[in-house]
């Protein structure tokens, strides 16, 4: 088995607010879309999906046990930007050998933000 493409599927009870939190805010670029359900490409092989829990026949785990983990290209530079967004974030911490901070979507799923050290 290949495995080609990876897509997250998040099912939410804020549908709207989630959309736009990845839509605006990370700028992800959509690539499906109805009045329920939207796919965001986040790599060439990598989507997030979000679904609204009042169509699906998914509930919603209301952000509990969701960690959405992506590596950036510098720490730094992303913790200014969310810094300057209207939501909280953690401050930056070394652990496992990177850099990393979190902050949580409108649902309440946890994403975490992470560079490699350069010694790791």
């Amino acid at each position: 088995m290949i495995i080609q493409r990876s897509n997250t599927i998040l099912y939410c009870q804020k549908w709207m607010e989630t959309v736009a939190f990845y839509r605006d805010l990370f700028k992800f670029k959509i690539t499906h879309q109805t009045d329920w359900f939207v796919e965001f490409q986040i790599t060439p092989d990598a989507y997030l999906s979000i679904a609204n829990e009042t169509r699906a026949s998914i509930q919603s785990v209301d952000g509990q046990g969701i960690t959405l983990s992506w590596q950036v290209a510098d720490i730094k530079d992303a913790h200014q930007y969310w810094s300057g967004q209207a939501i909280s974030i953690s401050e930056v911490k070394k652990k496992w050998g990177a850099f990393v901070f979190y902050l949580h979507d409108p649902e309440g799923h946890r994403v975490e933000l992470w560079q490699k050290t350069s010694l790791g």
